[in-house]
Parts: C-alpha cells; structure tokens; sequence
C-alpha cells in the first residue's frame, strides 16, 4: 500500500549471512580452479534497498550488494522512470498470456505488445561496481601460473590488451578512460566501477532505436564512465 502522504515507497532486504559448499561442485576445470583460489567453502552476505513512487513510477535501487568474504563485493544499483502500477498489472498480463501458450507457439505478438509496454519506461541511470577483497589478485596469479608467468606479467597483458578490445566502439574518450582505469585497478586492486548516468532520463523507445541502428552510439547517449579506486 502506497504510503498515506504520497511520498515514495521504501524497501529493502538483508541477507546478514549466506554460505556455500563448493567442494560439491562436480565439473573438473571448475573444480581445479575453486581449489587453487582457495574458496572450497565461500561465506557472505546481501543488501539490498532502493525507492518506488506509483504516482509517477519512479524506482530507485540504491543498493544491491553481494559480498564474499575473503573475495570481493558486487554492487548495482538503476534509477528507472514510468514503471507505474498500470505498466506493472500490463506486463503481468502479457507474462500470463505467453505462459498460457502452448509449446511452440507464435509468441511475436505479445512479445511485440511487451515491447509496446516497456517503452513507456525511461532509463535515469544504473552502476555496477566490484570492490576488490583479494581476489583479483588470486585471479591474476593462477592465470599467470597456467601459463608459467607471474601474476604481474599478466596484468601487464590485460593492460596491453584493452586498448585494442574498445577500440571498435570508436570512441577515443571512453576507450582512454577504460584503459586508464584497467590500468590503475590492476596495479593496485581497490574498486572498479561502471557508471551510466545520462544528463537527462532517456526513453527506452530511443534505447531500443539505437541499439538497432547504431549500437556504438549507445555509450554516449547513456553518459557511461569508468572509474577506479574511488570512493
């Protein structure tokens, strides 16, 4: 129920304490690997919180954070705007239509109608982030022992490497600025981290148009940076 003085809806959710047994996994190369990084039995916990106004569908999740002892936390967080109760009782109505179809069945109409709906949406930013706990590090120094270098001499290689990887995006500045950060994170593993955080909200429609039309754009248009070892 939406709070009485219309002021957004706040949630959130914790996982205080999560562990896993990895010794179970049964694949070799998997195997080999947890053993080597040392993570037979991996211990952690979740937080999450995050806002939802239904008068205008705005929903924040400000906080979406996995963290594995000894390894490392991954965040993220999205600003989404439009995703109202009407764009939410449609998108459920179509979710029971597809699932109601026999197998095999033609779903592009409602895929197409589900499109229709999520264009109502626009995109207010999103993040991801990893905050290093020792495990780059670890990752770092298998590799390099899979192919009898040290750990350095591969981070060097990853380092070498990225220019070339971004350069197909044709975008001098983000491909500098990702290299910068690769760089700085891999001499010293603090945190790296993802940012779209466009100047003003972008429709899902132009989103969408873009990434059909010309996806390398895409960056731009949702004002992606790369940053390391920030706060």
């Amino acid at each position: 129920t939406p709070p009485a003085d219309g002021k957004a809806m706040e949630f959130s959710g914790t996982t205080e304490k999560f562990n896993a047994d990895l010794t179970l996994v049964e694949d070799p190369k998997s195997k080999d690997v947890i053993n080597a990084l040392g993570y037979q039995n991996i211990t952690g916990n979740l937080q999450m919180e995050g806002t939802w106004q239904p008068a205008d569908g705005k929903m924040e999740l400000s906080k979406y954070d996995i963290s594995v002892d000894n390894a490392g936390t991954l965040g993220m967080t999205f600003g989404l705007g439009g995703y109202t109760l009407d764009v939410i009782k449609s998108l459920q109505e179509m979710q029971k239509k597809m699932a109601a179809q026999p197998e095999g069945a033609d779903n592009s109409a409602q895929g197409m109608a589900m499109l229709g709906v999520l264009q109502q949406l626009s995109f207010n930013s999103a993040s991801i982030r990893f905050d290093d706990d020792s495990l780059t590090n670890k990752v770092l120094d298998y590799v390099g022992k899979q192919q009898g270098m040290s750990g350095k001499d591969i981070a060097n290689q990853a380092k070498a490497i990225v220019p070339f990887g971004m350069a197909q995006l044709n975008n001098p500045e983000l491909t500098a600025q990702v290299s910068a950060a690769v760089g700085k994170f891999l001499d010293d593993p603090q945190s790296l981290e993802i940012l779209a955080e466009p100047p003003a909200a972008v429709p899902f429609a132009l989103i969408m148009a873009g990434a059909m039309s010309n996806p390398l754009d895409l960056p731009k248009t949702l004002g992606v940076t790369v940053k390391a070892n920030e706060d």
